[in-house]
């Protein structure tokens, strides 16, 4: 069978309220054919060419939080591994999840914080390797609704857009209001989705404020659109609005799969880790170069100024740091207290095995 690049896609829009995984749209592109540094690279090694499916969450709302996953793909280090990818797009990081769950794909890429919302009667999943660490998350005011803003006292009784229920996004503008003495009673949180809706809903006025990731919150910036009162894009704001380390995207992987094919687990951590160690060094005209055009913007300036202002996040070797677990389990306890009630292990929700050995790997 003909070997097609690092990887086939399959983009399915799903709506993200959602509780089923029933698409809307189904359609066949490239991640992006390999880039001409790819198609200078060796020939597969000896090791059996094996196809694996990844369900990829919000992935338009959240482009530079798999900007790892993208550019392994892109510059072909997921072929170097002897990988074939079909990727499954999905709204939101809750239908990643289920898919994974589901058995329709075999790893997922999503926010840490998803393994620490194991679904009733289905299996939990465990992160492999950690694509950031750092939400990658802020929240702004409208400057048309608010113009006269001042304090976080202004947003009383006002809406505040969020990607989804449950989500790290909700959590940041929670944990924001309370640091400033308010309740989470006191204003309306309203599920917008991702980039364009989420785009529209403050734009239309449908809400006062946004708590997104970049592009949307870059591109609102950019025309004086949002002004930004709580940032935890880089990891300074994160730590100082989450009291410690905070994990971001990660890779995930359902225990069954882990203990079948473990091999093709590590293949896939490799090329994530072996983008982590590439990202340490690249200059941003290589990045642009290297990312799918659609992730651009449409305004090259613009990605280049949000990557800087991410590029910290993003992890240098896909390992989990030290208290992240405990860090990500009290944001999502400030939605849910029911979730630090049931005595997680967080142990298992994840493992470094594999990111330790990529690492070793690739070391200089």
């Amino acid at each position: 069978m003909r070997f097609e690049g690092a990887c086939g896609r399959i983009a399915a829009a799903h709506n993200a309220s959602s509780s089923t995984v029933s698409p809307l749209i189904s359609r066949r592109r490239a991640l992006g054919a390999l880039s001409a540094m790819a198609g200078l690279l060796p020939v597969l090694p000896a090791r059996a060419i094996a196809r694996v499916t990844v369900a990829v969450g919000g992935r338009s709302a959240y482009a530079f939080r798999h900007l790892p996953l993208t550019l392994a793909a892109e510059l072909g280090f997921f072929r170097l591994e002897g990988l074939y990818i079909t990727w499954l797009e999905f709204a939101s990081d809750a239908l990643a999840l289920q898919a994974v769950q589901d058995g329709l794909a075999d790893m997922g890429a999503v926010g840490y914080e998803a393994t620490l919302r194991p679904l009733e009667g289905r299996p939990a999943v465990r992160s492999v390797v950690l694509q950031g660490r750092a939400p990658q998350l802020a929240l702004g005011v409208s400057a048309r609704a608010l113009p006269h803003y001042r304090s976080m006292d202004d947003l009383r009784r006002r809406k505040i857009g969020i990607c989804e229920f449950g989500s790290l996004s909700h959590a940041l503008a929670r944990m924001a209001l309370a640091q400033a003495g308010l309740r989470a009673d006191e204003v309306a949180f309203v599920a917008v989705g991702d980039g364009a809706r989420a785009l529209s809903a403050l734009r239309s006025g449908q809400v006062h404020a946004l708590s997104h990731a970049d592009p949307v919150m870059a591109r609102l910036e950019q025309k004086g659109e949002v002004r930004v009162i709580s940032d935890a894009r880089n990891l300074a704001g994160a730590q100082a609005l989450f009291g410690g380390q905070m994990p971001g995207g990660c890779l995930v992987v359902a225990p069954q799969f882990l203990q079948r094919q473990p091999g093709d687990v590590q293949a896939l951590v490799n090329g994530v880790v072996h983008a982590l160690k590439w990202l340490q060094t690249a200059a941003p005209a290589d990045i642009v170069r290297a990312v799918p055009a659609e992730d651009l913007m449409g305004d090259r300036g613009l990605y280049l100024a949000a990557l800087a202002r991410v590029r910290e996040a993003i992890s240098p070797d896909g390992l989990m740091p030290d208290g992240g677990p405990e860090t990500a389990l009290r944001a999502l306890a400030s939605l849910d207290p029911g979730i630090a009630a049931r005595r997680l292990d967080l142990a298992r929700t994840y493992t470094q095995e594999f990111a330790r050995k990529a690492k070793q790997k690739f070391s200089a």
